[in-house]
């Protein structure tokens, strides 16, 4: 009796409780390097807070010398923009992808196994031929993303089509509804939300291909400041942009969450119901 309660029973302060385990680590790493830096004092492996606090704002608040540039802040622009641009591509093609194999069979039987075996080769392993193909580039960086996201979510929508019951279309076919107004006022509604959630479930493998590329080859960005200064083991860099990097990607998370739950809320209505 006492689990079911347990189990049933809500918390009143959710962002309390998660904010629990982000201050226990910080304590954690905070105990570490005063252990490690009493130790040794140029240990390099776990930074002080104030030296990745100094390091930030040289890089995030002052030109760098050599190229006349914030260099914090080229990184995230040029990392956001592959990013964005990869997404955007991939939610758009996603949504047609995923309207045509769910509602038409003879495009399901088509195109359907070759969506599936792509979604099973890792994107990373391409890699390579897409910078024999694209060069080194942006648009290899931007179609690796794609290429590792794109397939799943067109089979995560696909799959949303065909679960819509078969008795909303026979009503809206009695009703006179044409296959366009089929697909934009009974299906497409239904799937957007999904749409939406394929987005933050692609959210993360779609940073690591980003990461990935940047690299292997770019000069600049998030991934490449990081891969740049790993042979100094510059923590007091990496660190504070593992950390930035962290945080766009649950920013990117909440606002899509947000949207959801505004746009769509009668999806959370029927799940709870």
């Amino acid at each position: 009796m006492s689990d079911v309660r347990w189990s049933n029973r809500k918390p009143r302060r959710p962002q309390l409780l998660a904010a629990l385990p982000l201050a226990a680590l910080a304590a954690v790493y905070l105990i570490g390097s005063s252990l490690r830096l009493a130790a040794n004092p140029g240990d390099k492996l776990m930074p002080p807070l104030s030296a990745m606090v100094a390091t930030w704002s040289e890089m995030a608040l002052h030109e760098d010398a050599r190229t006349g540039s914030v260099l914090f802040w080229v990184d995230t622009s040029t990392s956001l923009a592959r990013l964005g641009t990869a997404v955007v591509i991939a939610a758009s093609s996603a949504l047609v992808g995923g309207l045509l194999l769910g509602m038409m069979p003879y495009a399901e039987a088509t195109f359907g196994p070759v969506v599936t075996a792509l979604s099973m080769i890792p994107a990373l392993a391409v890699l390579p031929i897409l910078f024999i193909v694209f060069f080194v580039d942006e648009l290899s960086k931007v179609v690796l993303i794609i290429l590792g996201v794109l397939p799943f979510m067109i089979r995560d929508l696909s799959q949303r089509v065909r679960e819509i019951p078969e008795e909303q279309r026979i009503k809206a076919r009695t009703l006179g509804a044409s296959g366009l107004q089929l697909c934009t006022r009974v299906i497409l509604p239904q799937i957007v939300p999904r749409l939406i959630d394929s987005q933050r479930l692609s959210l993360g493998p779609a940073w690591l291909f980003l990461i990935s590329a940047e690299a292997i080859s770019a000069a600049s960005g998030l991934g490449y400041r990081i891969f740049l200064v790993r042979r100094y083991m510059a923590m007091d860099v990496i660190l504070p942009y593992v950390a930035w990097i962290t945080l766009l990607a649950f920013s990117f998370d909440y606002a899509l969450r947000t949207l959801r739950r505004r746009r769509y809320p009668w999806v959370d209505a029927e799940g709870a119901g």
